[in-house]
């Protein structure tokens, strides 16, 4: 009869441990992929002035739009937390691609190696950006389900593992499907 419980006991041992352990694992993943977006945010930030420099002299008059990428990028910068990131990032990735469709308007721009350089180092970044926000998220996704699901939820609420935030766009616009019209 002892043995029986002191395998029970075993038992709830080695599943607090390994219930633990995988928390520990899923919140280190969480904190991985928040970093890998992190790093492609600072490589597009650290593009933007470039950006902005080699369209200046042709924008001239676009000053009001330039400002406002200037100052939406210093906000992106200031965020401190994941859903202030999403906003900011969404508001920016507007913002320049409002930027890239009034350059349509000037030839010589569009022309200029430069700039299709820094339009073409944008649009990987962007793409890196994609793919690392959607790993986050399906590492909050995992983390997020393990908090959340008894019992291992007892385990999180005891030692304090919380549920991590998804890195979402806020703007609606940048969500809606574009009309196509013929």
């Amino acid at each position: 009869m002892i043995y029986i419980i002191l395998g029970i006991i075993v038992i709830v041992i080695l599943y607090l441990i390994t219930s633990y352990n995988n928390l520990i694992k899923k919140k280190n993943m969480v904190e991985e992929g928040w970093s890998s977006i992190d790093v492609q945010l600072k490589r597009r930030s650290n593009l933007i002035p470039n950006i902005l420099n080699s369209v200046k002299g042709y924008m001239s008059h676009e000053k009001k739009l330039l400002e406002e990428i200037t100052a939406l990028r210093s906000k992106s910068e200031s965020a401190d937390n994941v859903i202030d990131q999403g906003k900011a990032e969404s508001s920016l990735s507007g913002s320049l691609m409002n930027l890239f469709a009034v350059a349509e308007n000037y030839p010589e721009l569009k022309a200029n190696e430069n700039f299709l350089d820094l339009q073409n180092q944008l649009k990987e970044i962007e793409e890196d950006i994609q793919m690392a926000r959607r790993y986050y998220n399906g590492t909050v996704r995992n983390n997020n389900v393990l908090v959340e699901s008894f019992p291992t939820n007892l385990i999180a609420n005891t030692f304090g593992f919380e549920k991590a935030d998804f890195f979402e766009i806020e703007d609606q616009s940048v969500r809606d499907v574009p009309k196509v019209e013929f």
